[in-house]
């Protein structure tokens, strides 16, 4: 116990301990904050070198998927191949056996070769998909039977590899894909000018395949557009109703309170519950056809509406109240204010949401699994009903293929859904900002 007349503590220090203590202090929070400051530059920064990392991994690996090797072949279209009866029926001309033709023009190019391996390893230095390539070039043309023509054709993937690196000239002592014959071949078509990198249109305008010389992504692009093209006229309408009804018109009460609590949590479930919801009903109870851009933008659009009333809400709210008040106070009905006041105003933070949920839809592949995107679908879909895949499952299912060809095309179709976020986000952008109005 202090006795009566002792002053606390506190109050013994001289105003040269005080002054000592209150800079230490200062000192103390001065490093404290230089410390916080330090962590948040070192994650940014980090966050930085790890997405540059990713992203030259990708161009790196990807860049070369642009080119793609061809030989060019001097075709003869051989009317005792194509049409040996001579009837030019359409039907005979589709079967006939156009493998002999690239066949033939290879062995008129080395004449050395003979034999029956020796005839099939030249061969295989041309891709499968050019004996369909010179087939619809007849059908096209059936004055061609006859003639002579030069064609540029697609090489083989082991070709295309070793032309861009990817794999190692063979030797005796380490063997690989390609033979040492069919490496001295390749010399000589490069010394005849016969075999170059060329712009790989392929990619651009071919669907999936199981060879990767053929294999496209304008299949997975049409698929993608299809899908988001419905899932934005569904999911933007419902949400942006939903959110003006909820924010604007709907009483506050124990109901819209509930409706409040699911949606919120309906954002945080789990993309590939959407999927088996999507696959119990729209395919398993209304009977939609599988591995459609339909279904698939059914349940995107389930995935995205929790995001898009979120954001349109918080637009909404944003929205200041004199803006209603003044609406109002000038004799406009309720709906007339909303319409005509506060939507225009909250239209650019919606805009953002609905960014925010188109982007999120690009991104998925567990949902459009559980609903059958991951196919193998070669025809490119004209509606919205056509089997199809999206560009994220493209990704895929290339990932999981063996050959090593399949490796740039990967990466090659991730450069491409990148470029197809790109565009749309800044679509969107210029949207919002057209959109947008300053009070």
């Amino acid at each position: 116990m202090s006795n009566p007349g002792e002053r606390p503590a506190s109050t013994s220090r001289t105003p040269k301990e005080t002054a000592a203590l209150v800079a230490k202090t200062l000192n103390r929070r001065y490093w404290a904050e230089r410390r916080f400051r330090f962590y948040g530059l070192s994650a940014v920064i980090l966050g930085i070198v790890f997405v540059l990392f990713l992203f030259i991994t990708i161009f790196a690996k990807g860049m070369s998927t642009f080119q793609q090797s061809y030989i060019k072949l001097e075709v003869f279209y051989d009317p005792a191949i194509i049409d040996p009866n001579g009837t030019r029926k359409p039907e005979e001309i589709a079967n006939a056996d156009y493998l002999q033709l690239v066949r033939a023009s290879m062995k008129a190019r080395f004449p050395q070769v003979e034999g029956r391996k020796e005839t099939r390893d030249l061969t295989r230095l041309v891709s499968g998909g050019a004996a369909f390539d010179l087939r619809s070039r007849v059908m096209s043309t059936a004055d061609l039977i006859g003639q002579r023509e030069t064609q540029w054709v697609l090489a083989s993937d082991d070709v295309d590899m070793l032309m861009k690196g990817r794999i190692q000239r063979p030797t005796e002592e380490q063997p690989g894909p390609l033979s040492m014959d069919q490496v001295t071949w390749i010399d000589q078509l490069l010394k005849e000018d016969a075999l170059e990198l060329r712009f790989n249109t392929t990619f651009f305008s071919h669907g999936d395949s199981r060879e990767p010389e053929q294999a496209g992504v304008w299949g997975a692009v049409m698929g993608s557009l299809f899908t988001l093209a419905l899932t934005l006229l569904l999911s933007f309408p419902i949400g942006v109703a939903a959110a003006i009804y909820l924010e604007e018109f709907a009483h506050k009460n124990r109901w819209t309170d509930i409706i409040e609590v699911n949606i919120n949590n309906l954002a945080a479930v789990p993309s590939i519950v959407f999927g088996l919801l999507g696959l119990a009903v729209f395919i398993g109870f209304f009977g939609l056809p599988r591995s459609a851009p339909l279904v698939g933008a059914l349940v995107l659009t389930l995935l995205t509406l929790p995001t898009i009333i979120i954001a349109s809400r918080a637009a909404l709210k944003g929205v200041p109240p004199s803006i209603r008040e003044a609406a109002l106070g000038m004799g406009a009905s309720k709906i007339q204010m909303v319409t005509h006041h506060v939507l225009p105003l909250a239209m650019p933070g919606m805009l953002t949401g609905t960014i925010i949920g188109m982007a999120r839809a690009l991104g998925e592949t567990a949902p459009l699994l559980m609903i059958g995107m991951v196919a193998f679908i070669v025809d490119v879909p004209k509606s919205f009903t056509d089997p199809a895949t999206v560009l994220p499952v493209q990704v895929f299912l290339w990932s999981d293929s063996p050959e090593r060809a399949f490796v740039e095309r990967t990466s090659g179709a991730i450069i491409v859904l990148l470029g197809f976020l790109i565009v749309m986000n800044a679509t969107a952008v210029v949207l919002r900002n057209k959109f947008e109005r300053r009070w």
